[in-house]
């Protein structure tokens, strides 16, 4: 997993597709478009995504 790659996390009763904009030890941030708010930033623990 790296800065840049497309992953998948857990959102409401859904998934949402985003990608990795800040990689830490225990911690991701994803960029992810939503309908309403472009480009928002969320903030996630590694061990809850997958990277596709």
């Amino acid at each position: 997993m790296q800065v840049g790659d497309k992953v998948n996390f857990a959102f409401a009763k859904g998934e949402k597709q985003g990608k990795i904009q800040k990689l830490f030890e225990k911690t991701v941030y994803i960029r992810v478009d939503f309908p309403n708010h472009k480009n928002k930033l969320i903030k996630r623990k590694i061990h809850e995504i997958k990277k596709t």
